[in-house]
């Protein structure tokens, strides 16, 4: 608990949490805008 408490009291460990939860909402992102391009993509293969 001395971890969490150090990491929301002090600006770097602020920063850190930022930068945790900004990566881990890019990947959850980009993971559902690629497979969305593949979706769309294969779809358009399959018109021509």
């Amino acid at each position: 608990m001395a971890l969490f408490a150090k990491l929301f009291s002090s600006f770097i460990g602020l920063i850190s949490l930022f930068t945790i939860v900004f990566i881990i909402g890019m990947a959850i992102f980009l993971f559902f805008w690629v497979g969305k391009k593949a979706q769309e993509d294969a779809k358009n293969a399959g018109q021509q």
